[in-house]
């Protein structure tokens, strides 16, 4: 991917006209739960779902829906990376 191609895929999201408070919820439950289901069916239809996940990782993002995962879902990612090579070192070492 080249730099240019890094730096426009923000340009080219499905979400660029839905209201950017929607990938924002306040909660992930009652009525928050269902504006997390309109983000996410929005993000599923997205070309550029996967850089933006990557961005979101990549950048510790905290808050809002990106790349279709939650900021729970997002950290469990984290988490199996983080054990990732843990598992891999384990299994050379036996």
């Amino acid at each position: 991917m080249t730099m240019a191609e890094h730096q426009d895929w923000r340009e080219r999201g499905a979400c660029l006209s839905a209201d950017p408070d929607l990938f924002f919820p306040i909660s992930s439950r009652g009525v928050s739960a269902g504006q997390i289901a309109r983000a996410k069916s929005i993000c599923a239809g997205c070309p550029v779902q996967a850089p933006c996940l990557s961005f979101a990782l990549g950048s510790q993002q905290q808050h809002g829906i990106w790349g279709g995962a939650t900021e729970e879902e997002r950290k469990r990612m984290r988490r199996r990376a983080r054990r990732q090579p843990a598992r891999v070192s384990e299994r050379r070492a036996a």
